[in-house]
């Protein structure tokens, strides 16, 4: 749990003992004004005593007994000074009156609350404080009700007259206006070291309308956060702030905030319907204000809830909403308008995957937006990937336990920085796609964890809602309204934040009931199986409506099992029965640890291991993937990826770049974490990010590092300029192998072909030896070939052992091939060769 300072929200004895002492001081002050109140009724009984007269007996009934300033407000606004006109204002027409005693006597009502109104707003229960707050026609003019606790007195001004109201206790104010209709109004409140002119919250009519009433019952608001959460805006033109939460089970909901000195007693909220969406305008309040909802659970007591839909939040360890309003100007028209011009898995795609705080310890969203474009730029990757951005708590869990869905970390600035960060990248070509998590949230119990005293966004099985594995809990996939809010938050992020792209994080614990749990522990499905249905349901949802709203994006899924048809068409069904899940990429872990293991094995034992080099490509293309070498693979424990290497120091970079040059010519695209760009020694740290020391022209070493970077950046320049390296990624006939099974020499060897058939050879030596002459068979449509590409030139740090000449085939069929070629492979190494 994460603990709740000062500026975020009310400490429950502290407002206890605030609450204590503003009724003692307003006590003192009510004694005071009841005083006054007394010594005006008296003079009011004599002025009205030394006017009466019998035929004005049956009109003072009617009227009431008033004090005299009510009855100022009564001649005056029937425009004479005669005291027996009525209430409702009408003209004298010139007949003859009806004697009193057969003329119908309406009486007054009375302007306080009842009892029962009352105690539900004190207790903060009241589910429509509208009906009985603000102005109101009642029988003999229009009743005035406000609820404003701590003040001394309230007056209600219209036009140019001031009325004040009487002083009911416990912050309760009322009068009785002899007025035919709700005039405008405003409130002059009375605190003790201050007078403030205000709006009536609760003179206005609801915010939201019955469309997006209907959406949200129905789970289909695609733009959710346009209708709950916190919005500046103009209503009935004034001034404020819309409140709207989503809560069915609360027995009542308050706004508290920086501007009610978070006591929300006085600004509680309208339940609007069935749909379990509360609502309140506040007249007055910007962006900028801090805020919470207070929300009264089933069983009476009380908790502190930041907003679900905050668009912003402060910064932690503080837990407050913040009212936002974006005023930012987008600049990447340009890059929108080409980014749907070919489907992700059919364009080249190279990925830089960052940890933002910690890539540049320190640096705000802006300043980012100042070195990282460069910098990924200047590396040539076409993409980046933001590991979670989306607020949290924890700084440790590097994200992916959110509390805000709809909020950037306000650590690194506040939205529209974000907003800034994203447009300057977009401007230097290059995508950002973001990690999203939608599979579970935090227990803390100021957001997510039932919100509204019940289980809400979680299961109600406490099976189905714990999560195992990380102490969190898991979202109710089957409610419609739980769906809505990770679906409109997923279309928020593409639309608001021009986000290009979504990998979505821990899919595979999503889509099985029996995941990470034991027999017992969790129940099957309506058809007996382990499936989760309603995961799947929603993952299908989800990419249905991000791929149909947003043009150009891309879902990437992080799926570690063989679930069958995750990138396949949501309409399409498999084998299995089920339609796809309708993600555009999937993370190929199968890959990732296979290569990864390989790797670690000594050369002189690779050859046993020959097979975790060639497995991927029996399943390469039942699925669109990435070859995804994450920060999860250079933390706790697995060390970094040079350091996997075996060997010396010469050897582990030599094995390094082998790997990297392998990886980007294996059909899928590619992402590498920050820092194993330049072959980091030591694991990844969020608390101090990559050694950038290690680039540092005064460390000795530093040449080995720049010569991977080097590689790197060449890697990337030569893929975007091969189409036969991304072009046919998901389509057999754009990979062929020369040779596969050459596991006593640990050489692996493929060509890749574009549209049009011109291939590129790419050629693996994973031993330490060079290899004179080795012999391969190529195409005989291919005059001469030429090194485009050699991990282990000296730029790179290598030996040097390269091919320095165009190579050229011979009539010498091999490897089932109509001629061959004679190369000389270099130890620890991957060539590429192009059609010279």
């Amino acid at each position: 749990m994460t603990p709740r300072p000062s500026s975020s929200g009310p400490d429950p004895e502290e407002t206890a003992a605030k609450k204590a002492a503003a009724k003692e001081t307003t006590t003192t002050g009510k004694k005071a004004t009841a005083k006054k109140a007394a010594a005006k009724k008296t003079v009011a009984k004599k002025a009205v005593a030394k006017k009466a007269v019998a035929k004005k007996a049956a009109a003072e009934k009617t009227v009431g007994k008033k004090s005299v300033a009510e009855k100022s407000v009564a001649e005056k606004a029937s425009g004479s000074r005669a005291p027996g006109r009525k209430a409702s204002g009408r003209k004298a027409s010139g007949k003859k009156a009806v004697p009193a005693a057969v003329r119908p006597v309406e009486t007054p009502a009375s302007p306080a609350l009842d009892a029962a109104d009352r105690g539900r707003l004190l207790a903060g229960t009241h589910h429509d404080p509208h009906t009985v707050l603000g102005a109101h026609p009642v029988p003999g003019g229009v009743a005035f009700r406000v609820f404003r606790p701590y003040a001394l007195a309230v007056s209600v001004l219209t036009g140019e007259l001031r009325t004040e109201l009487r002083d009911d206790g416990d912050g309760f104010f009322s009068g009785l206006l002899p007025l035919g209709e709700v005039p405008a109004y405003r409130l002059l409140v009375t605190y003790e070291e201050t007078v403030q002119e205000a709006e009536d919250p609760y003179r206005f009519l609801p915010t939201l309308g019955d469309l997006d009433l209907h959406l949200i019952g129905e789970g289909r608001h695609e733009q959710l956060w346009q209708a709950l959460g916190a919005h500046p805006t103009v209503h009935e033109g004034v001034a404020g702030t819309r409140f709207t939460v989503w809560a069915p089970n609360a027995r009542g909901v308050r706004v508290a905030g920086g501007f009610n000195f978070w006591d929300g007693a006085g600004h509680p909220m309208r339940s609007l319907g069935a749909t379990g969406v509360w609502e309140l305008f506040l007249p007055g309040i910007g962006a900028g204000e801090l805020y919470k909802f207070e929300i009264t659970r089933p069983d009476g007591s009380r908790t502190f809830r930041a907003d679900p839909l905050a668009r912003r939040t402060e910064v932690p360890p503080a837990t407050s909403s913040v009212v936002h309003a974006s005023d930012y100007t987008w600049g990447d028209e340009e890059w929108l308008a080409r980014r749907a011009e070919a489907p992700a898995h059919e364009a080249p795609m190279s990925v830089y995957e960052v940890h933002l705080p910690s890539w540049r310890p320190g640096l705000t969203y802006r300043e980012l937006a100042e070195q990282l474009p460069a910098y990924v730029g200047d590396l040539g990757f076409t993409h980046v990937e933001l590991m979670p951005v989306a607020e949290h708590p924890f700084g440790g869990s590097w994200g992916y336990q959110v509390t805000g869905f709809y909020a950037p970390t306000a650590r690194l600035g506040d939205p529209d920085d974000f907003k800034y960060l994203v447009d300057r990248l977009h401007r230097a070509g290059i995508g950002v796609l973001m990690d999203w998590v939608p599979a579970h949230f935090p227990r803390d119990d100021w957001a997510l964890a039932e919100f509204d005293g019940r289980p809400l966004y979680e299961h109600s099985d406490p099976l189905r809602a714990a999560h195992p594995d990380w102490g969190t809990l898991e979202f109710d996939f089957g409610r419609r309204e739980v769906r809505n809010f990770l679906v409109a938050n997923a279309v928020y992020w593409c639309e608001e934040f021009h986000i290009d792209g979504l990998r979505v994080d821990a899919v595979a614990s999503m889509l099985y009931l029996d995941y990470s749990r034991e027999s017992g522990q969790w129940t099957p499905n309506e058809h007996g199986g382990r499936e989760n249905l309603d995961a799947v349901a929603f993952l299908q949802e989800m990419n249905a409506t991000v791929y149909r709203r947003v043009p150009g994006v891309v879902t990437v899924a992080e799926e570690s099992t063989a679930w069958d048809g995750v990138t396949r068409a949501t309409h399409h069904k498999g084998p299995s029965g089920f339609g796809g899940l309708g993600f555009g990429l999937k993370w190929n872990m199968g890959w990732m640890h296979d290569s990864l293991q390989y790797m670690s094995h000594e050369p002189v034992h690779r050859k046993y291991h020959h097979g975790e080099m060639t497995f991927s490509m029996v399943y390469a293309y039942s699925e669109n993937y990435v070859l995804p070498i994450s920060h999860d693979e250079v933390v706790h424990g697995k060390r970094s990826l040079v350091s996997k290497m075996p060997g010396d120091w010469w050897q582990q970079r030599a094995n390094l770049r082998a790997y990297l040059g392998f990886m980007w010519a294996h059909p899928g695209k590619q992402l590498l974490f920050m820092g194993q760009e330049f072959a980091q020694g030591a694991e990844w740290s969020e608390a101090h990010g990559p050694d950038w020391w290690l680039l540092d022209p005064e460390y000795g070493a530093a040449a080995d590092h720049r010569g991977v970077r080097d590689l790197v950046r060449d890697l990337n320049a030569a893929y975007r300029d091969t189409p036969a390296l991304w072009r046919r990624d998901t389509h057999p006939e754009g990979f062929a192998w020369v040779v596969g099974d050459a596991a006593e020499d640990n050489v692996l060897a493929f060509l890749r072909l574009d549209a049009d058939g011109i291939p590129l050879l790419a050629v693996s030596n994973f031993a330490p030896v060079v290899r004179h002459d080795y012999r391969l068979g190529v195409p005989d449509d291919v005059p001469a070939w030429h090194e485009a590409l050699n991990t282990d030139a000296a730029r790179y740090g290598g030996g040097g052992v390269t091919n320095p000449d165009p190579v050229k085939p011979e009539a010498l069929g091999w490897h089932g091939r109509p001629a061959s070629i004679r190369l000389t492979l270099p130890p620890l190494a991957t060539v590429w060769l192009r059609p010279a």
